[in-house]
């Protein structure tokens, strides 16, 4: 961002003291990227308030289609990709419509895929998988959480991976598979501990509370 702003910054002088007024596009297209960085990071912070309080604020998905829109005139895929992930989301999770968040999520993949940004891919497969679930595909489920938890590891973002095997345990119990679904909070346990997953340890405890599981 401070990368863009400088750029704007030296295309007005170009154009102001130079007399260069073809330096004008480039100074709008870094102001966009500005604001296309500005409002998916303020829409994170405003989803991050609502998993506190459970209000929803329309200004979110606001922002996210705008970042969306602005990284999508820019060419930058890869924005346009996580920012297209946040609009699933925000429809998936705060609107608790997986029809609406389909498309969005979708395109989110696609354009991960297409550039190798596997963080945005895992998120974006992982809430594809929930919407399977939501759809009554167990199976189709398990598959995409599994592709998320994979792409993590490959990443090496452990508290990401703590988290994809809890939303796996959470499938083997709903499937009766109980010592797979305590296998997997084991596994889920030790990766939070050693990446100081604190937030993950607790949904892990929540969850063997949940299918009454001693270990």
């Amino acid at each position: 961002m401070d990368d863009r702003l400088e750029t704007s910054r030296r295309r007005y002088e170009q154009a102001m003291f130079g007399g260069d007024l073809s330096v004008l596009p480039d100074a709008d297209r870094a102001l966009d990227g500005v604001e296309a960085d500005l409002a998916l990071a303020r829409g994170m912070i405003v989803h991050a308030r609502f998993l506190d309080q459970r209000v929803a604020d329309p200004a979110e998905l606001t922002l996210f289609e705008r970042a969306a829109d602005l990284y999508a005139r820019l060419g930058d895929q890869r924005g346009e990709g996580e920012a297209l992930f946040w609009v699933g989301l925000y429809h998936q999770v705060v609107a608790g419509d997986h029809e609406a968040a389909l498309p969005p999520l979708r395109r989110s993949y696609e354009l991960a895929g297409s550039v190798d940004d596997r963080l945005t891919g895992s998120y974006a497969v992982r809430h594809l998988g929930f919407a399977d679930l939501a759809a009554g595909d167990p199976v189709g489920a398990r598959a995409k959480l599994e592709e998320s938890v994979e792409l993590r590891r490959r990443l090496g973002f452990g508290p990401g991976v703590a988290a994809g095997l809890v939303a796996l345990a959470h499938l083997a119990a709903d499937e009766g598979r109980r010592p797979d679904a305590s296998a997997l909070l084991d596994e889920a346990a030790a990766v939070a501990r050693a990446c100081a997953a604190d937030g993950v340890l607790r949904w892990i405890d929540q969850a063997r509370e949940q299918f009454g599981d001693d270990s």
